[in-house]
């Protein structure tokens, strides 16, 4: 877990009211409270610019506050947000990524599948505004019977990264948060990809907070869980990912540059709702719990309208 003994920085965006700007915080010892960045005199409310702003003297600053400073709000008591509402690229996603999700997707579209796979995954995720930790996911029911979900360890890129080596990647992370890779399953099978299905309005779920790289070891090794309505669905490691982080990084920037800010998501273990006999779709009502070891958790609820 944890690498060091400095503190974990753990930064959220969050409103004080439904009308309020964005404000980011960073959680303090109590991990109950809010201690605002502007009460230390950072003036940053979003955080693609703050990842941007990051170095060593802020990163030393945010430590010292933690230690030595009571957070005035309580979580409780704010709204939360996702830590990035807003990304300004699509989210870079990986597509089965974890060998038993491979089988069971395989399954759930009826092709075969040899157990391996030679080449990793990469698709768009479309996201005008993420759900936060909280959230009302739109069950769009006038599109898709086959909702699903998926638990994925999502990676804040900290820096602009070109042709970086393997042996780089980590100085090229920011830190880690959960996302929920909300699926319509009946959409991606007809139109033969997945753009569509995995795009459609609150399909993002993302939080609840950004936990930074130093709280773990690289690559990190932690327990990635689902939930339903209480029921276990998914449970892996994310050591078990086919393809790693590093080798993500490394790959994606020997073509395109991935901009500080920028999220990647990475993939899915099995236990999702196609790979049950009957399948287990989600529908109005059910909660979903998203847990990784050292950052937290993510719950939302499915609602019935774009609205909810």
């Amino acid at each position: 877990m944890p690498s060091s003994n400095k503190p974990i920085i753990r930064l959220i965006t969050f409103k004080q009211t439904k009308t309020s700007p964005y404000a980011l915080g960073v959680l303090d010892h109590s991990l109950e409270k809010i201690i605002p960045l502007d009460t230390l005199k950072i003036q940053c409310n979003d955080m693609q610019t703050l990842i941007q702003m990051w170095n060593p003297a802020l990163k030393d600053k945010l430590e010292q506050a933690i230690l030595n400073t009571q957070g005035t709000l309580h979580l409780d008591t704010i709204i939360k947000a996702a830590p990035i509402p807003h990304p300004f690229a699509e989210i870079i996603c990986l597509g089965i990524n974890y060998l038993d999700h491979a089988k069971e997707s395989a399954k759930f579209k009826k092709e075969a599948f040899d157990g391996t796979r030679q080449e990793a995954v990469y698709f768009g995720k479309r996201v005008s505004e993420a759900l936060p930790d909280g959230g009302t996911i739109p069950a769009h029911a006038h599109l898709t019977q086959k909702l699903d979900y998926e638990v994925e360890l999502g990676v804040i890129i900290g820096k602009d990264a070109r042709n970086v080596a393997r042996k780089d990647a980590f100085e090229y992370v920011f830190g880690y948060t959960i996302i929920n890779d909300i699926s319509a399953r009946d959409i991606q099978l007809k139109h033969k990809q997945w753009y569509f299905g995995k795009s459609l309005e609150g399909s993002a779920p993302m939080g609840p907070w950004i936990v930074t790289k130093d709280a773990f070891a690289f690559p990190p090794k932690l327990e990635i869980t689902s939930r339903v309505n209480g029921q276990l669905r998914q449970k892996s490691s994310t050591d078990l990912m086919i393809f790693d982080i590093a080798y993500v990084i490394e790959e994606l920037s020997a073509g395109m540059l991935l901009k500080a800010g920028s999220i990647i998501s990475m993939g899915t273990p099995s236990g999702v709702g196609m790979g049950f006999e009957p399948p287990k779709f989600l529908k109005k009502g059910d909660t979903i719990v998203c847990n990784i070891e050292g950052i937290g958790t993510l719950r939302n609820t499915i609602g019935d309208s774009m609205d909810s």
